[in-house]
């Protein structure tokens, strides 16, 4: 008795250790969804998210047990994580790319002829599919983000789109990519995880993804249909140099880094030919779109060092007890279908506190592979239940870097881009219909 009155102990105390999160969606949500009903206009932009963390940080350190010293240390480690430093360096250039880009005509030039190709109704399934493309190509969603947004801006000033909409387009489409892409981090983190084969997990995944992206075609095509968009100027083809690049480097599997870095001075060359854009100004366009980017880089940096607290105080790990007990409660004679919830639960819950996709994969595929086997369920299904589940989520987070990055290059709120994000949506609710669907079958017998 004693024993099982400890554990109990320590489980609450994890548990506790999540109340920081808590507390920084409370203020960043709850500021915003108050002040919308005030009237007050950019209700989300006045307690912005890198400020209402910092008290979750304090509590964090609070609630934590390790000496104060210690606790900085581990706070440090999670904000200079390779994932975290990676979204950081992406968010800079692709700030820098899409303010030369813009300055030096290759936005305009872009738009222009997208305008010129596409019918008004076809503009958003438009932007859905390059995306989509884009990203299983590439295999990451930020990479997407980094090269169409800049594009997506110009769109909404041009054609007098809704950038929250737009963006919601656009990150629908990246995340499309970004869960069922073979040379995705998660895919290679998914598989890798539960010992699967990258072509039955992509077998599994396409069953799902397939149906949830032609029904997001379907609303994105309805909701163009009345959008006025019209050739309004002449713009110089050359300035679709640097997009058709990036573009194409980005199909060759060329690094993100190298590819927005060539972008940009791309678009340098190509504006000193067309617009005599010479060195100062560039060196003034590439400090000004870092300097866009300063509230999601710290953001970023501030998360990745409170999801390692909470780690380190056992929270992730209360977390994944208490949703395994939940999902074998939930359906206790089909031990199938509660592995299913399990993984799922585990996937899409620890990505809130992670506000990684891949990291929450990697967190859980221990315990997911042991449910897996537990339910009897396949390595590839189980992979791609994870994968799913945590792109699900990712695509929602108001706070996640998907979001944070469109927000950011469109001038919206993440929580308006993440309203329009119809794919992760759909997404959820044609898994959650085919698995559960799959199962029904075991509880029959």
């Amino acid at each position: 008795m004693p024993t099982s009155t400890n554990a109990n102990s320590t489980h609450k105390r994890q548990l506790l250790s999540l109340l920081p999160f808590a507390l920084f969606l409370s203020l960043f949500l709850g500021s915003g969804i108050l002040l919308s009903l005030q009237g007050v206009d950019f209700a989300f932009y006045q307690l912005p998210a890198s400020i209402a963390i910092i008290p979750a940080i304090l509590l964090a350190f609070f609630i934590g047990k390790e000496p104060i010293n210690k606790q900085i240390s581990q706070f440090i480690n999670g904000a200079g994580h390779e994932n975290i430093i990676t979204m950081c360096i992406i968010y800079l250039l692709a700030g820098a790319f899409a303010t030369v880009a813009k300055a030096t005509g290759s936005v305009d030039a872009s738009v222009q002829l997208g305008l010129a190709l596409l019918p008004e109704q076809f503009i958003l399934p438009g932007l859905f599919l390059i995306a989509a493309f884009l990203s299983t190509a590439m295999g990451t969603s930020m990479g997407t983000i980094a090269a169409i947004a800049p594009i997506a801006l110009g769109f909404t000033q041009a054609a007098q789109l809704d950038a929250a909409l737009i963006a919601g387009t656009i990150i629908s489409g990246a995340m499309f990519g970004d869960n069922l892409s073979i040379i995705s981090d998660t895919t290679i983190a998914a598989t890798r995880s539960q010992g699967a084969q990258t072509k039955d997990k992509f077998k599994v995944n396409f069953t799902f993804a397939l149906p949830a992206a032609i029904i997001c075609l379907i609303i994105f095509t309805l909701l163009g249909e009345s959008i006025p968009a019209q050739v309004t100027q002449n713009t110089q083809l050359l300035g679709l140099l640097p997009y058709v690049t990036i573009l194409a480097l980005a199909l060759l599997g060329i690094n993100v880094f190298v590819v927005l870095i060539i972008g940009i001075i791309l678009a340098a060359g190509i504006g000193l030919i067309i617009n005599d854009y010479h060195l100062a100004l560039w060196i003034k366009d590439i400090n000004a779109g870092f300097a866009s980017m300063q509230d999601i880089l710290v953001l970023s940096l501030f998360i990745g060092g409170l999801s390692e607290l909470i780690k380190q105080q056992g929270g992730l790990q209360a977390l994944t007890r208490s949703i395994e007990f939940i999902a074998r409660k939930l359906s206790p004679n089909n031990k199938k279908r509660a592995a299913g919830i399990g993984i799922a639960g585990l996937a899409f819950n620890c990505n809130f506190f992670t506000a990684s996709n891949t990291v929450s994969i990697i967190v859980t595929g221990d315990i997911a592979k042991q449910l897996a086997k537990d339910g009897e369920l396949t390595p590839a299904q189980s992979a791609s239940l994870l994968d799913i589940f945590a792109c699900i989520n990712q695509g929602l987070l108001p706070y996640g870097a998907q979001a944070l990055l469109l927000g950011a290059t469109l001038k919206v709120s993440p929580l308006a881009v993440v309203g329009y994000a119809f794919y992760p949506m759909t997404l959820a609710v044609i898994a959650s219909v085919a698995f559960w669907r799959l199962t029904r079958q075991q509880t029959k017998t």
